[in-house]
């Protein structure tokens, strides 16, 4: 079977969590099928994998329609694939194409969902009502729909009461427990100036709404004064929320804040994560959360919102902490006073019990090789596209 994986990230262009899953499904999926990678931006060099560029007449458009642009021509290079496997809004519209235009059957992963996403609007303008466009009609007409947590799965039937249930099947997302492991060595730490001898807490990721960045900034003025606060954040989505992080930052009354802007070479991230006393994740929209597994496999307590499929990785007193949030529809806390000192309490819980932080750490990576890894989410996988292929009903919609 040849088996085409639609995304727009691929290495070494990965910024969120729907690059690294497929970056790691298409190493494994490559010991079971025929598997091509068909992704965004300049050309690649390894082997059966296609890159497309915004074509020439679109370069001034708004993004979200050099997006499908680039979708038209991934498209185009789908013929002869048996079946296509979509990741995100951004590649969607390309598997949906494909299955018009050849006849092939289309497999949607679902990382996140537009209508969950107001706040992209703010970045897109009325690209956003495209994407979500986009999305709708790929969901619509997919032959089967992987949520990446049971979540996620609620969120899809929610927002698009069309699909049928037996449509959607979760595949939860994974983790590589040989690559991401504890890193004893402090050089990283040492060069990003960082105090191996002192606690700290740490956030990954980019500076977006969803994140919730701005909250655990709020937060962060009542931790523990003793703390460094590591904030491993880069690739605002807009210049408005790169001002507010940034003067949020410079109010903090404390010592001891590293703000990493660049994106970092993984094995330093790996480092960055092993000797924290706690990771954070403040996200106020979540659909698995792959990064919380990343920081649970380097042995490091998580503290982490009880939203989408969070929950689901992170075990609420055993792996670390979660922190309840009562959202809006637009996602953000009613309340985001209470929201940041609820954050602040389990921080300073953990940081107080350094002893506490390190077995929830170690219950965390027992935790992610026990139940994430990708060998195994591969042939889930692999199984839902055979039943996809032969023309069957998904065995379960469940995970």
């Amino acid at each position: 079977m040849r088996v085409d994986l639609l995304t727009r990230e691929y290495p070494p262009d990965v910024y969120g969590g729907a690059g690294v899953h497929v970056e790691y499904l298409a190493r494994e999926l490559r010991r079971l099928a025929d598997t091509r990678v068909r992704c965004f931006g300049a050309a690649r060099q390894e082997e059966g994998v296609a890159a497309y560029r915004v074509p020439g007449g679109l370069e001034a458009a708004n993004a979200a329609l050099q997006v499908l642009g680039v979708d038209l021509e991934m498209a185009a290079g789908c013929e002869g694939a048996d079946l296509v496997h979509s990741h995100t809004w951004y590649a969607n519209f390309a598997g949906h194409v494909a299955k018009m235009l050849y006849g092939t059957p289309h497999v949607v992963t679902t990382h996140s969902l537009e209508p969950l996403r107001p706040w992209k609007a703010e970045q897109l303008g009325g690209g956003y009502t495209l994407s979500s466009w986009a999305e709708r009609g790929a969901l619509a007409g997919a032959d089967a729909i992987i949520a990446v947590s049971e979540g996620m799965r609620r969120d899809v039937l929610a927002s698009y009461p069309e699909i049928p249930p037996e449509r959607v099947t979760v595949i939860h997302n994974g983790i590589d427990t040989a690559e991401y492991a504890p890193d004893r060595g402090t050089g990283a730490l040492v060069r990003h100036g960082i105090d191996p001898s002192r606690p700290y807490v740490v956030f990954v990721g980019r500076i977006t709404r969803q994140k919730g960045l701005v909250h655990l900034l709020h937060a962060a003025r009542d931790f523990d004064p003793d703390a460094q606060l590591v904030l491993c954040a880069g690739a605002p989505d807009t210049p408005e929320i790169a001002a507010e992080v940034t003067g949020l930052v410079r109010g903090l009354d404390r010592e001891g804040v590293v703000w990493i802007s660049e994106m970092l070479p993984r094995p330093e991230v790996i480092q960055i994560l092993t000797h924290a006393t706690v990771f954070v994740c403040p996200s106020v929209y979540e659909p698995m959360g792959i990064v919380n597994l990343e920081a649970m496999a380097c042995e490091t307590a998580v503290v982490a919102t009880a939203t989408g499929g969070i929950p689901e990785v992170v075990a609420d007193g055993s792996t670390g902490l979660l922190v309840p949030i009562d959202q809006a529809a637009d996602g953000t806390p009613h309340d985001p006073g209470v929201f940041a000192a609820d954050l602040a309490e389990r921080v300073n819980r953990l940081l107080a019990d350094p002893a506490l932080a390190a077995r929830m750490g170690e219950a965390g990576r027992l935790r992610a090789v026990e139940h994430f890894s990708w060998e195994r989410i591969a042939e889930r996988t692999m199984e839902l596209y055979r039943q996809v292929a032969d023309g069957r009903t998904p065995a379960s919609a469940g995970g």
